[in-house]
């Protein structure tokens, strides 16, 4: 009996932590998928100006490539 009292009360303390952190997060899930969902379906302006970098460099680079293809076509040695 005093045996299973040694490993009852310290199973009780830790149980009330893990009991407390559960229901702490069963009610703050709500607010932070909702908060994910809003992050999904929006863009900030940092992504959009780095989004349209990204897209203006791979046009530049399809241009230069483009060039470079007209220039040898057209019969010219030094394209680069």
């Amino acid at each position: 009996m005093t045996k299973r009292m040694i490993w009852v009360l310290p199973m009780a303390v830790l149980a009330q932590g893990c009991v407390a952190r559960t229901a702490a997060n069963i009610v703050t899930f709500p607010v932070r998928a909702g908060s994910q969902a809003v992050d999904w379906s929006t863009t900030s302006q940092e992504e959009a100006d780095r989004n349209r970098g990204r897209e203006m460099r791979k046009q530049e680079k399809r241009d230069a490539k483009e060039r470079r293809r007209a220039c040898r076509d057209a019969g010219y040695r030094d394209c680069d």
